[in-house]
């Protein structure tokens, strides 16, 4: 009956959103569809490639290319053109997708990126879609070795004069450093933390890492048995010293090669996990021979070859000088305490408009500690907890957090002797910060049931996403959570304030009629409460580094405003190309400059003037739209800060949800997930582990029981990880680097 009565006026207001929303959906699903069609098309060149037929029909586009106006372009478009286009297309699509929709699912189902098949092997936890693509490379190595294998027995008797074991050894040398040359071509890919690609396939960057390792392992062993079959080659023929030293002009350069090479293994076993846990300030500074390793490589293999690779080596360019260009701010700290259980919290001053979500990461310096270490800390506060500011927890573990710890103390035994708001400025403490990082959109959201697995200050994430939750819950913004179990493991009681000190009905009031929280502790190495619990809500060293004028962090981010990001992007692409060609038509061909060595090194020198000139230029601009309204924003800033922190009046958690502490013991996994299945049901539970390798493949191997037995009124458990790690899990259970760990720091 009111429906009759509608005004006219917002009947047509209403169909038009409708159609608008339906057109937007058809051109997503427009856009879904050509970044599909694009990628399987490349993949399968790329697959086809080592097949006489395609490759015939590739050298074929080079001879016709490389000689004429288009010079390198036309390889680096065959190549990396895909890259180029896919990453236009998902700025597009990212930019009219708008704030992630919440959609209550009817049935549960199975995703392939979340269901974890392999939990306990040479690769960690690996999913159902990460099983797939390992598939997919091992039968791209079978195929193309054996078709190079095949070409190779061919060519013997063509080369009859040189001796069948020195023709087998150079071509299949060969074939080896072609097949590693397609492995160079994703392996820049994952190391672009602020990557469009990233965003658009909502990869975060501490995940993407691991793909970055196996990839590199997989390209250096091809690499290095290049190398080793061309250098048995010349032993045979007795001229080792010769080979070695040779610089041709118009073929392929060895010495650029053999140093190129050299810097590669360098960074190759002081990466691997034995040395780099015993040193990793040794895998951390003999990494950044990647420069080294480029630049000989690219004079290694002449412009042709490297334009192979130029598409995902100019993004991660493009990725560093933004990373390098954000982090020359230095950031206040407003506040840092140092807990009683070993931790610290650090509250950083960011801007209004800086967006990020509960699962995100930062990468700080601080320079009166080094210049050179950067280290990853998993954010600790949600978006919505205030405006101004981003808190950290950070485990105060080796070297660089004892000396910060110590940095805090020191400041704040100075400041007890300063009138109470005052700091000397000599006593502030400021870092550079990278990022944030994170996945796009905030997953955690996504699920109406959730259990979170943490050990030890693998908690600080989880801290954000409670606090995201009850912010979002109250104030009635989109949130999908409604059953939460967080299951923490720690190794003391001293630890337990990082969770259990939180006000939660001060965050949301009557939280318990909406959320269902439940919140099951561990204390491993204590087996009965300590006598005096108070002590435990204490923390000490309080230390404000609060002032009048606020440094916050920059706005220049990669995963910040699409459509400035995306112009850093096109931009500095579309000035590549034109350089490129102006180059050619003004320089290479009036000047008659062939050497492919110095072709190869003018390519790369065009891609980093490319750049930092054009990419630059972008900056500027983004910079000095930002910067008005960052001046107009301070003047608004509140000078109290909220956060969250432990106080020495609240004794436990709210009583209005089920709260148990078990001393003495480990979790149960099997019995803890049984229960949750029996009371649960029949629906999806996102299941989020932060902690160890043994943590983590505990709870993977549970969620891929569970899926694999699973019954028709049995939930189905999502498989997430959000911990840092760069080393591969053993079987020896050594314990891994974990978020807010300064093992963990990469750069």
């Amino acid at each position: 009956m009111s429906s009759d009565h509608e005004p006219l006026l917002q009947q047509e207001d209403d169909k038009s959103i409708a159609q608008t929303h339906s057109l937007l959906k058809l051109t997503r699903w427009f856009l879904k569809f050509a970044m599909l069609f694009v990628l399987t098309a490349w993949i399968t060149f790329l697959f086809m490639l080592p097949s006489e037929s395609v490759s015939q029909l590739y050298e074929n586009y080079v001879d016709a290319t490389s000689g004429s106006v288009f010079w390198a372009t036309g390889n680096m478009f065959l190549y990396g053109g895909p890259v180029f286009i896919i990453a236009f297309l998902g700025i597009l699509y990212l930019r009219i997708s708008g704030e992630q929709e919440f959609q209550e699912k009817k049935k549960p189902s199975f995703r392939l990126w979340t269901f974890p098949v392999i939990v306990d092997g040479p690769f960690g936890v690996v999913t159902a879609a990460e099983l797939i693509a390992i598939l997919t490379v091992v039968v791209y190595l079978i195929w193309a070795v054996s078709v190079y294998a095949v070409q190779n027995y061919n060519l013997i008797p063509y080369y009859e004069t040189q001796g069948k074991r020195n023709v087998m050894l150079k071509h299949t040398g060969l074939r080896f450093g072609s097949i590693g040359l397609i492995c160079l071509v994703f392996l820049f890919l994952p190391v672009a933390r602020g990557s469009i690609l990233l965003r658009l396939t909502n990869i975060s960057f501490e995940h993407a890492i691991r793909y970055h390792v196996w990839l590199g392992h997989l390209t250096m062993t091809l690499f290095t048995l290049h190398g080793l079959c061309y250098f048995y080659s010349w032993i045979l023929e007795d001229r080792v010293i010769h080979q070695v030293l040779d610089w041709k002009n118009y073929k392929i350069a060895n010495l650029p090669g053999v140093i190129s090479l050299s810097a590669g293994l360098l960074m190759w076993v002081t990466s691997l996990p034995p040395v780099r846990r015993v040193s990793f300030e040794l895998f951390f500074y003999t990494h950044q021979l990647y420069i080294v390793f480029v630049v000989f490589f690219a004079m290694h293999v002449g412009d042709v070859l490297f334009s192979t690779i130029a598409a995902g080596l100019f993004l991660y360019m493009l990725d560093r000088f933004l990373r390098f260009v954000q982090s020359r701010k230095t950031v206040d700290v407003l506040s840092a305490k140092c807990l009683p259980s070993g931790t610290l919290e650090l509250v950083i001053s960011k801007p209004q408009d800086l967006q990020y979500n509960a699962l995100s990461w930062v990468f700080l310096q601080v320079r009166d500690i080094s210049w050179l270490q950067w280290h990853p800390f998993s954010v600790s506060s949600s978006p919505l907890n205030g405006d101004h500011h981003v808190s950290i927890l950070i485990k105060v573990l080796g070297n660089w957090t004892n000396k910060l710890k110590g940095h805090v103390l020191s400041a704040s035994k100075e400041d007890q002797t300063e009138v109470d708001a005052f700091i000397r400025p000599s006593l502030k403490l400021h870092v550079s910060v990278e990022g944030p990082y994170g996945h796009e959109s905030p997953y955690h959201l996504m699920y109406e049931n959730l259990v979170l697995v943490a050990g030890g200050i693998g908690i600080s994430p989880f801290v954000a996403i409670l606090s995201d939750i009850l912010h979002r819950v109250k104030g009635s913004k989109p949130c999908m959570p409604r059953n939460v179990t967080i299951i923490w493991a720690v190794k003391t009681s001293a630890e337990l304030p990082l969770l259990h000190s939180l006000d939660l009905n001060s965050m949301c009031p009557n939280f318990y009629n909406r959320l269902n929280l439940e919140i099951q502790t561990y204390v491993t190495q204590e087996s009965e409460p300590p006598l005096e619990e108070g002590d435990l809500q204490k923390y000490v060293s309080p230390c404000d580094f609060s002032s009048p004028s606020r440094s916050g962090m920059s706005r220049i981010v990669g995963t910040g405003n699409i459509m400035w990001a995306g112009a850093y992007m096109v931009v500095p692409a579309i000035g590549l190309f034109v350089s490129l060609t102006l180059l050619n038509v003004l320089y290479l061909i009036p000047y008659n400059v062939s050497y492919r060595w110095y072709k190869g090194l003018l390519l790369l020198i065009c891609m980093a003037t490319s750049v930092i000139i054009f990419g630059g230029l972008v900056i500027g601009l983004w910079s000095r739209k930002t910067s008005s309204n960052e001046n107009s924003q301070d003047e608004k800033k509140i000078i109290g800060i909220q956060h969250n922190e432990p106080t020495s009046h609240k004794t436990s958690l709210d009583e209005s949800f089920v709260k148990t502490i078990t001393y003495g013991q480990r979790p149960d996994m099997k019995e803890v997930f049984g229960n949750i299945a029996s009371r649960w049901g029949n629906v999806d539970i996102g299941v989020i582990v932060c902690g160890p390798s043994t943590l983590r493949t505990s709870v993977a191997e549970e969620c891929r029981s569970k899926n694999f037995g699973r019954k028709c009124n049995s939930p189905i458990f999502h498989f997430n990880s959000h911990s840092f790690d760069l080393s591969l899990p053993t079987k020896q259970g050594k314990e891994p680097v974990l978020p807010s760990q300064e093992k963990t720091k990469w750069h």
